[in-house]
């Protein structure tokens, strides 16, 4: 359910700017959000209809009518509007099984509009860094707050940005129509960079009791599949995300145990990895291949390839993931990177030389508030038998953890290490 409302979410976005206009924005997401709300209130009681998109764009239809005849707006646009809802729309507005015109509108348009409005949020007059922020907002469902921690940035100042962004949309009189050729390939960037970030917190929740959120990944997966159906997403980076997506994925069933606790990479079973969804992952691998420019997500595909095709972990090939990483942080340096580096240059130098890469990542004031950065050091001083600095370490990324089987795995880590330290 928690999927099927977040993806309703983009779709009804998607169909109610088309008709009211990019500069309705808000407009368009209150309805969307009042027209959830009376689903959520509705199946609870009376149960899920046979077809519950089709209800929900019912819903939100009548809603969108009711509103414009209430909003002061352009009357030759209200009536347009109005006409075309009410065309849209069954005869019985009252049957919760709306199906026919309905069920039309949203199987013909619904993939147009979803890439419409992809598009639209990566507008070049919207800052690069807003265009991602508004795109998992009104696209992807994202809250204010798993925008804020995906950017390590705090709600307030996420908030600010999406009102200011908006507002810069309607100044500006973005269409909701898509350019052609070299204009819309210049928001390609935005779009890959909004569906990364969509996956990632699936992939690694930021806050809640579960580490997964399969939903978000799923919906990541479905958008990155649909933007490489249209020619200007069939590009080799936009094969690459979709790669990295897949082989991801195909590790899910292994990341926590039957318990709901965290299982680290050398303690999964890889019988149980999806077979499949490696073999499709690496076929839009080769497929990203074509051309000479390499981007971070082909260098992060390789890595998971590399991660997926490994019999066991013994067997994983640690100089090749290095040297990804060291090509990825001149590709696309971040902080990020360099302590994912450091993890494999502890696996190929020795634990020591992983504390000292750590020592060396510029800007390390980004990482010292997330807990990675001191599970890391607790792991590697843990393997040095420095059991005191590895408790410290524990003790500290517990403190920053929010999510439970992360939570649950980093105390048993400090317990272990608190054992030993004396």
């Amino acid at each position: 359910m928690e999927h099927f409302f977040r993806h309703e979410t983009g779709r009804l976005h998607g169909a109610l700017i088309r008709l009211l206009g990019v500069h309705n924005l808000s407009l368009a997401e209150d309805i969307a959000q009042e027209a959830l709300l009376r689903a959520l209130r509705s199946w609870s009681m009376g149960g899920v209809p046979p077809n519950p998109a089709a209800w929900i764009t019912r819903v939100a239809m009548n809603l969108a009518k009711d509103t414009l005849r209430h909003r002061r707006m352009s009357a030759d646009k209200e009536a347009a509007i109005i006409t075309h809802i009410e065309q849209t729309l069954p005869a019985s507005a009252s049957s919760a099984s709306a199906t026919a015109s309905v069920d039309l509108d949203a199987s013909h348009t619904i993939r147009d509009d979803a890439l419409r409005l992809l598009f639209v949020c990566c507008h070049p007059s919207v800052a690069a860094d807003s265009q991602v922020v508004l795109a998992l907002k009104v696209l992807c469902g994202f809250s204010t707050g798993e925008i804020a921690r995906a950017f390590f940035a705090s709600e307030a100042a996420i908030e600010k940005q999406l009102t200011r962004t908006k507002q810069r949309i309607q100044e500006s009189n973005i269409a909701f129509e898509l350019p052609d050729g070299a204009e819309l390939s210049a928001r390609l960037d935005g779009v890959l960079a909004a569906l990364y970030l969509l996956f990632n917190e699936g992939y690694k929740a930021s806050s809640g009791d579960r580490l997964l959120r399969e939903d978000l990944c799923n919906e990541a997966i479905r958008l990155a599949s649909l933007l490489l159906t249209h020619p200007v997403g069939q590009t080799p980076r936009a094969h690459a995300l979709l790669a990295l997506m897949l082989l991801t994925s195909a590790r899910f069933p292994t990341r926590v145990d039957e318990q709901g606790d965290l299982l680290r990479l050398d303690e999964q079973d890889r019988s149980k990895w999806d077979a499949r969804l490696i073999n499709e992952g690496l076929q839009h691998l080769a497929a990203a291949a074509q051309g000479d420019a390499v981007s971070e997500y082909h260098l992060q595909a390789g890595i998971a390839a590399l991660h997926c095709i490994a019999p066991d972990a013994v067997a994983t090939d640690w100089p090749r993931i290095l040297a990804h990483y060291d090509l990825l942080l001149r590709v696309k340096p971040s902080p990020v990177v360099e302590l994912n580096r450091a993890v494999a240059v502890a696996h190929v130098h020795g634990p020591q030389a992983g504390l000292d890469a750590i020592e060396t990542i510029s800007h390390t004031d980004r990482l010292r508030s997330h807990y990675l950065l001191h599970a890391v050091k607790g792991e590697l001083h843990w393997r040095l038998q420095n059991h005191r600095a590895a408790a410290e370490s524990f003790r500290r990324a517990l403190s920053l953890a929010h999510v439970g089987p992360e939570q649950s795995h980093l105390a048993r880590q400090l317990q272990r290490a608190e054992g030993l330290s004396g």
